[in-house]
C-alpha cells in the first residue's frame, strides 16, 4: 500500500541559458535549479530542465531532480525524472522516482507524482510512494 506525501518547494535559483536558436523555430534551452522542500518531504534538491520555448509562450519540459533529506522518517535522497508542459500561466508537471536511486534509508523507494501551479511563492506537490 502506497503512502500519499505533500510538500511545499519554494525555488532558491533558477539559471536558464539557450543552448539551440534559429529563426521560426521554437528555442532550446537548459535551466539549473535549486529548491528547498517542507512538508512530507523535507530537504534540497537540484534540477536540470530541458525546455522546448514556443512563440506563444507555452513550453515542454524532462528534467532529472535529485532531493537530499527527509521523506516522512526516513533520510537519504533519491531521484526523480520530470515531464511536462507550461501553458496559459500553468505549470503541470508529473514525475516518477527513478529505480535504484534510492540511497540510506530511501533505498528501494518507488512512486510518482507531480504539480499544478502558477507562479508563486511556494508550489504544492504530491508524491505517492511505496518501498521494494
Amino acid at each position: 500500500m502506497s503512502t500519499h506525501a505533500t510538500a511545499t518547494f519554494e525555488v532558491k535559483s533558477w539559471d536558464e541559458k539557450p543552448y539551440d536558436e534559429m529563426d521560426g523555430a521554437p528555442k532550446l534551452t537548459r535551466a539549473s535549479i535549486t529548491k528547498s522542500f517542507e512538508g512530507d518531504i523535507e530537504g534540497e534538491a537540484t534540477l536540470e530542465y530541458l525546455m522546448v520555448h514556443r512563440d506563444d509562450g507555452s513550453a515542454n519540459f524532462v528534467g532529472l531532480e535529485r532531493i537530499v533529506g527527509r521523506l516522512g522518517d526516513r533520510s537519504g535522497s533519491f531521484v526523480l525524472q520530470h515531464s511536462g508542459t507550461f501553458e496559459g500561466g500553468t505549470a503541470k508537471a508529473t514525475w516518477f522516482v527513478v529505480p535504484g536511486s534510492g540511497t540510506g534509508d530511501l533505498r528501494g523507494l518507488r512512486g510518482e507524482g507531480g504539480f499544478a501551479s502558477g507562479h508563486a511563492d511556494s508550489y504544492l506537490i504530491t508524491l505517492d510512494y511505496d518501498f521494494e
